[in-house]
């Protein structure tokens, strides 16, 4: 394995290095490919550590940790406090210009949250002084897809892909910064600047003596017609050659960069019925319906906490029961897909729980329990669907092995566990153990629910007895 103090490579990599850091990472695609995203997150760092510059390794690296998080944009639950240590690294690395030092302790903030905006930007900037461009544009482009609206984000990113010649890409950012900030010049002044390169390098215009000439000509040009949008060039390359996945991918991607969900939809479509079916496709294609389901679910929450109205909570109620059915038919399918990935598991015992299906649920969340990121979420779960079903051992079991699992936090899912073991305790009569349970939640949260008004009950039935 790839000794981890490695970073900076200067000069090309020794043969035998190469081979170790390629044999580690096609171990940590499988691993990945697995549903272990812990073991490949490890290896992958090993990679980016052996050879900073390797976008492949980095992209590999982002990509697992994104899918061990589920693209929730934020990481694991607790990732400020577990990598605050590795941040003050960062920040202070860069203070002192130790680029080296940026990317190592970088690499352990992502690994608690890959999203992590200042840590990227961080990374960025190091691998652009050690002149690690590929790279240096993934990380920015990681940062984006934590916030695309992010002024500052885009601004760095924008002026990165100019530096790389990306001009139309780099054209797109600065709009961004101009709509989130309307009286920006510098953001005005580098669309007009970018505009006039992007005509030099593609217009033919690199004789011209001044910009002055450059912007004749241009307006010359835009006498005989207007200059094509990056959409309105996909979708001629697309009328050229139909059968072509990838312009529909890249079209459905501005869509989607730019919240125009229906059309992004609508490319995916059809990219999906030119490449004949193909999986990758498929499941982007999926996960953007179920981000635009779960849009209108949110607006019909806002709504329906806003009017309090029956026909508003109806129908909240509503879209919130054909987003849990959208998700339950796709993580059935890819828990066929990918058997041995735990993940999916969690996601599709959660969905028929939600949807009342007790003993479905139960199979494919006990394959899940042994996953450190849900294994307390997992048991709890685990538990209400035994109870459900009448399996009162069973829950209270699950119940206080989530409790064991969740021992160390003070969190929403250790109340919940403290407020169900309590609550079927007290129903099964072993007044003992709910006193328990629900005093510890009561030290915890006193409001919680109807906890004051439990051992009320439980204090009352004491006294009778």
């Amino acid at each position: 394995m790839a000794d981890q103090t490695e970073t900076t490579v200067k000069g090309p990599i020794p043969p035998a290095k190469r081979r170790r850091l390629q044999k580690a990472f096609e171990h940590a695609n499988k691993m990945g490919s697995a549903g272990n995203f812990d073991y490949a997150t490890e290896l992958y760092t090993q990679c980016v550590l052996g050879d900073p510059g390797n976008l492949l390794y980095v992209a590999n690296f982002l990509g697992n940790l994104q899918k061990k998080y589920n693209n929730n944009k934020k990481g694991s639950k607790l990732a400020g406090v577990r990598s605050a240590g590795a941040k003050g690294s960062v920040k202070k690395a860069v203070v002192q210009k130790h680029w080296e030092t940026v990317i190592k302790s970088g690499l352990e903030v992502l690994k608690f949250n890959p999203w992590d905006i200042s840590t990227l930007t961080a990374m960025a900037r190091a691998c652009e002084s050690l002149e690690h461009a590929e790279c240096e544009l993934a990380y920015l482009k990681a940062a984006l897809d934590a916030n695309i609206k992010d002024v500052e984000v885009n601004r760095l990113a924008g002026k990165t892909l100019a530096r790389q010649g990306k001009f139309d890409e780099a054209i797109i950012c600065f709009h961004r910064v101009v709509q989130a900030k309307p009286d920006d010049e510098e953001a005005k002044r580098a669309i007009g600047d970018l505009t006039v390169e992007k005509t030099i390098h593609k217009g033919g215009y690199e004789e011209a003596d001044s910009t002055r000439e450059v912007r004749t000509q241009q307006e010359s040009e835009a006498a005989r017609g207007p200059q094509l949008s990056p959409e309105r060039q996909l979708e001629k390359a697309i009328k050229k050659d139909p059968s072509d996945s990838a312009n529909y991918l890249k079209l459905a991607q501005l869509y989607d960069q730019k919240e125009q969900f229906k059309e992004a939809e609508a490319m995916f479509s059809k990219a999906l019925e030119a490449s004949g079916g193909d999986v990758a496709i498929r499941e982007r294609l999926e996960d953007l319906r179920i981000r635009r389901k779960r849009q209108q679910v949110n607006q019909a929450k806002q709504r329906a906490m806003g009017e309090k109205t029956q026909e508003a909570v109806g129908l909240y109620k509503k879209l919130a029961a054909d987003l849990n059915r959208m998700e339950l038919d796709v993580f059935r399918d890819r828990a066929e897909r990918y058997p041995n990935n735990v993940t999916h598991k969690y996601e599709l015992g959660l969905r028929l729980k939600r949807a009342g299906m007790y003993r479905e649920a139960i199979e494919p969340l006990q394959k899940a329990r042994d996953d450190p990121r849900h294994k307390g979420d997992v048991l709890l779960l685990l538990g209400e669907s035994f109870q459900q079903i009448k399996q009162y051992r069973l829950a209270m079991s699950n119940y206080e092995a989530a409790l064991k699992a969740l021992a160390d936090t003070e969190g929403d899912e250790r109340k919940r566990a403290l407020y169900l073991s309590g609550c079927l305790a007290q129903a099964l009569k072993d007044l003992s153990k709910a006193e328990s349970y629900l005093t510890q939640l009561a030290e915890l949260d006193f409001g919680y629910r109807d906890v004051a008004a439990r051992l009320d009950k439980i204090a009352q039935m004491r006294d009778k007895d």
